[in-house]
């Protein structure tokens, strides 16, 4: 979808698609017959954004053949289906029965992961809008905490600044831009907005950004618009943002709450927990280590990193951080010029959400990131964008 800004730029919103467990082309290629031109048609769009989650066996295929790429992107012309951005954090098995800690690898220490970022860029130049000369690709913050010593975070900074000159390179070769923004994360080495400064200060090149995904920025307690102008003032472009919302527990010290939170620890991925206290943030790992054993603080409300549906909010006595996100939005793209213009709504936990509340088919699933884009659609209209064909 895409969006006219008052400052006459282009603003996109797409879904990310690593919502749909596919480790192949083949896989990817179903993807897109069986739910993201079904999201279009619910949306009466002749147009959708998609974020691609290409793993790593589909990225290779589609950077090793020209054929195969050709045809992903006519498979996107003829459902009617676009794409300007791709999610890089996952590299393979996202869609196992657990996940876990397993999404942080390879880190950027590891070469793996520069060789699969650089092929995703690659795609990507291959796959945008013959209007369009701007992509993203979004990929993981460096590493998570334990896997990361100096000198293995001096290896990432080198990899980043090596991919940041072969985009250099992709774009005098084919005229595209495409840049990568490292995505905080909890329990992350570049955990919040400030985290990020000032490895991508060190890094110091502009197609080497942040990637805020306010699902994680509630998290971790963040006011969006004092990390938003950390991010301006320090000179940190902001690639790209997901737009996602947190777990809320306002009184974590209840047995009622605790038991509804209860059911959102699932057994597939990590659900880090974070409370705010006067002496910091504190946290665990995951929700079910916050529920148990008193590790966590429960005088102070409760977030935890599990992605809900935008427009349905966890029954009472839990709720989320959607207005988080709504902040975030008025700053991203409600001033006079926007800081991003790729937005990519994010809720990859369909299938983990208590047992009650996960769609029960395709259509349902159809039905829930069609509302989810429609919710964010007029939440761009209502900060003034003007809705595009």
């Amino acid at each position: 979808m895409r969006f006219r800004h008052p400052d006459g730029s282009t603003v996109h919103l797409a879904y990310c698609t690593n919502v749909h467990p596919a480790e192949t082309l083949d896989g990817v290629l179903a993807q897109l017959r069986d739910h993201c031109e079904p999201v279009r048609r619910r949306l009466g769009r002749d147009r959708l954004g998609i974020g691609l989650w290409l793993a790593r066996d589909a990225a290779h295929a589609l950077v090793t053949d020209p054929s195969a790429l050709r045809g992903l992107r006519c498979a996107l012309e003829q459902r009617g289906l676009e794409v300007v951005t791709l999610n890089g954090f996952p590299y393979e098995g996202f869609g196992a029965q657990e996940v876990k800690y397993r999404v942080y690898t390879p880190d950027w220490a590891d070469p793996e992961r520069l060789d699969h970022t650089t092929a995703l860029a690659r795609v990507l130049a291959g796959l945008l809008p013959d209007d369009v000369t701007d992509g993203s690709v979004s990929t993981l913050p460096l590493a998570w905490r334990t896997a990361c010593d100096e000198r293995r975070a001096e290896t990432a900074r080198t990899a980043l600044r090596t991919l940041a000159e072969r985009l250099d390179a992709l774009q005098e070769l084919t005229g595209r831009s495409i840049r990568i923004a490292l995505e905080p994360e909890p329990g992350c080495v570049v955990e919040t907005t400030r985290d990020a400064i000032a490895p991508l200060t060190a890094i110091g090149h502009d197609r080497i950004g942040i990637c805020v995904d306010t699902c994680h920025l509630a998290t971790s307690f963040e006011d969006p618009h004092t990390a938003l102008d950390d991010l301006t003032r320090a000179g940190v472009p902001v690639v790209k943002s997901q737009l996602s919302a947190a777990l809320h527990a306002e009184q974590p010290h209840l047995p009622v709450v605790r038991e509804a939170l209860a059911a959102f620890a699932e057994p597939r991925f990590l659900h880090q927990t974070r409370t705010s206290t006067a002496a910091g943030l504190r946290g665990t790992d995951d929700l079910d280590e916050a529920l148990t054993g008193g590790t966590l603080p429960d005088a102070a409300p409760w977030r935890a990193h599990f992605h809900v549906p935008l427009h349905a909010a966890p029954a009472a006595p839990l709720t989320s951080t959607l207005p988080v996100l709504k902040s975030a939005l008025t700053r991203l793209v409600g001033g006079p010029h926007p800081l991003t213009r790729h937005l990519e709504v994010e809720t990859y936990t369909w299938q983990a959400l208590p047992p009650e509340l996960r769609p029960r088919s395709r259509a349902q699933l159809a039905d829930g990131i069609a509302a989810e884009l429609a919710l964010a659609r007029d939440l761009l209209t209502d900060l003034g964008l003007k809705e595009l064909p």
